[in-house]
């Protein structure tokens, strides 16, 4: 039950952050020209030091960065997991 997956599916992965009311995100810091910087999921209440972005956006620096997002489902005990990480696709 706990063991961890990673995938490059765009719909896998919102659909994960929205069952848990993840929101799309960048931290402002990294943030250069308009472009989204380090990509985040919030799950709030809003951290101050993240921006919302949409999706789309979202999906765009994912790609662009040559991304995979590990994440587990479930904890040992059987509770929905919060627990994800970008990770680059080759590794």
């Amino acid at each position: 039950m706990s063991e961890s997956a990673t995938t490059t599916d765009h719909g896998k992965i919102r659909k994960w952050a929205e069952e848990r009311d993840g929101r799309p995100s960048t931290v402002a810091s990294t943030e250069e020209e308009g472009h989204a910087g380090l990509l985040r999921i919030d799950f709030g209440p809003k951290e101050k030091s993240l921006d919302e972005i949409a999706w789309d956006e979202f999906f765009r620096k994912f790609d662009e960065a040559d991304l995979a997002f590990l994440y587990q489902d479930r904890t040992k005990d059987g509770k929905i997991s919060r627990f994800h990480k970008f990770v680059r696709r080759d590794a």
